[in-house]
């Protein structure tokens, strides 16, 4: 299993100190950063896409909790607090775990147990977005279209499709390049989806079985072609 990419975020320097020295105890975790604020955890969940956040409540100026409202995309959430007080919002946010201050080294396996079962079960097939203030798991074996929109991408699945603040590159590099193929610079399809592939006399459309239509750009057409026959 390849490793899990884990943000701390805590305002209290010893805090990130205590809880790097123990989850360095996990060779499945991988650390990629730190966070002393909200704000700056904001920038670095949007840039660095960890799997996984241990996240304090209690922070100045915006909590963990604004940091969550800000999102449109999630990783799994691990809550460090010294407040027992909020451990019902914290699971109304699909919390995997809420964890007490001081750190104890059993809970914390714990929590790392359940975070490898979680990561083990759905890999990269899944995505975590919020919308309306609700909270998505979505598989990606079940989307079959991802369209860019400025700084936005939607996301088409079954009959329901979502607009989140992200970026179709970002998104392709997590995915499978053998199911998802990037038809043009605006469309990402999942090639278990195409209903049929059209020549026309010097250009490619793809029709998606959602009944969709789209162009292939020139330069795509002809491993667009190849891929599909492969997963024919």
């Amino acid at each position: 299993m390849k490793k899990i990419r884990a943000l701390i975020i805590d305002d209290e320097r010893l805090a990130r100190d205590e809880l790097r020295l123990m989850l360095n105890e996990f060779h499945e975790i991988n650390i990629i950063g730190e966070a002393a604020n909200a704000d700056q955890a904001e920038r670095m969940i949007s840039d660095l896409r960890p799997d996984v956040i241990f996240l304090d409540i209690q922070m100045p100026v915006r909590s963990g909790f604004d940091l969550l409202e800000s999102l449109s995309v999630t990783p799994l959430i691990v809550f460090i607090t010294a407040y027992e007080t909020f451990a019902l919002k914290a699971f109304d946010v699909s919390a995997i775990d809420y964890l007490m201050k001081p750190l104890r080294e059993e809970r914390l396996k714990k929590a790392v147990s359940e975070i490898k079962s979680r990561f083990k079960e759905a890999g990269n097939d899944h995505l975590f977005v919020k919308d309306k203030g609700q909270y998505h798991l979505i598989k990606w074996s079940e989307v079959h279209l991802v369209e860019s929109l400025d700084n936005y991408v939607r996301i088409y699945f079954g009959y329901k499709n979502i607009l989140f603040k992200s970026s179709l590159n970002q998104l392709e590099e997590k995915l499978d390049n053998s199911t998802f193929f990037r038809i043009a610079r605006a469309q990402l399809v999942n090639l278990n989806y195409i209903e049929s592939i059209k020549q026309e006399e010097n250009s490619l459309s793809v029709e998606l079985k959602s009944g969709q239509h789209f162009p292939v750009s020139i330069r795509q057409a002809v491993k667009l072609k190849k891929l599909y026959n492969q997963n024919k």
